[in-house]
C-alpha cells in the first residue's frame, strides 16, 4: 500500500508476526509498513482512516468485527493468534516481544537449515509461529541429540515432524487453515488469501 510506513514491519498493526512469514524472510514482502510491495490490506486502510495508529489495539473500536473474519482462515501465516499477540505485545513490552520474535526467527532458520527435506517448510514455519519458545528450544535440543548420527536429511526431516506432531496431541493444529474456496478450486491457502481483501501481508 503506497506511502504506508511503520516503525517495526516485523510485527503488523493487526497482530501478525510478519518477521516469521516466509514471504517476508524470502525478500518477497517488506512486512507491515516496511515499504512498497505488500498486498492491499483492509486493516491498513481502516487504520489510516482512523488516525493511523501503530497497532489496532490502540483503536477505540478494537477488537472490531474485522478480526473475526480475518482470523477464520490463514494466509502464509496462521491468523488465529492475532488478538492474542497484540495483547501479549502490550503486556510484555516492545523490546521483550521483539526479542522473542528474533529468537523464533533463529529457531526457524535452524529447523529449515538442518531438518528440511524440501517438503517441510510450511510445517516448520507454522510450528515455530504457534509454539512457545521454551517448547521449541526443547524440541530442537531433543532433535539434535536424536539426529547426531543421522546424516540422511529425509530421515532427519521425518524425526523433526514426529517431534513437532506431539503438540497436536495437546490440541494444537500445526497446519494452515484453508478457506473453503481454496479447497473447491484446488488452490493453496496463501494463493487464495492473496486474492482476498483481508490478506494482511
Amino acid at each position: 500500500m503506497k506511502g504506508y510506513r511503520r516503525a517495526d514491519p516485523a510485527f503488523s498493526l493487526c497482530g501478525l508476526c510478519c518477521g516469521l512469514c516466509p514471504m517476508h524472510r524470502g525478500g518477497h514482502c517488506p512486512g507491515c509498513g516496511g515499504g512498497e510491495g505488500h498486498q492491499s490490506c483492509a486493516f491498513i486502510r481502516c487504520s489510516r482512516e482512523r488516525g493511523a495508529a501503530e497497532f489496532c489495539s490502540q483503536c477505540a473500536q478494537y477488537p472490531c468485527p474485522r478480526f473475526a473474519q480475518a482470523m477464520e482462515y490463514d494466509s502464509f501465516l496462521p491468523h488465529r493468534n492475532m488478538v492474542r499477540d497484540l495483547e501479549r505485545f502490550a503486556s510484555m513490552g516492545a523490546a521483550a516481544f521483539r526479542a522473542e520474535l528474533d529468537e523464533k526467527s533463529s529457531l526457524s532458520e535452524t529447523l529449515l537449515a538442518h531438518y528440511n527435506d524440501g517438503r517441510r517448510k510450511q510445517l516448520f514455519t507454522t510450528a515455530v509461529y504457534l509454539l512457545p519458545p521454551p517448547e521449541l528450544r526443547q524440541t530442537l535440543a531433543a532433535l539434535d541429540a536424536e539426529c547426531a548420527d543421522v546424516s540422511c536429511v529425509r530421515d532427519r526431516a521425518a524425526l523433526a515432524a514426529q517431534c513437532l506432531a506431539a503438540a497436536q496431541a495437546a490440541g494444537l493444529e500445526l497446519k494452515l487453515r484453508k478457506s473453503p474456496n481454496a479447497e473447491v478450486l484446488g488452490l493453496e491457502s496463501p494463493v487464495c488469501c492473496l486474492r482476498k481483501t483481508v490478506c494482511l501481508l
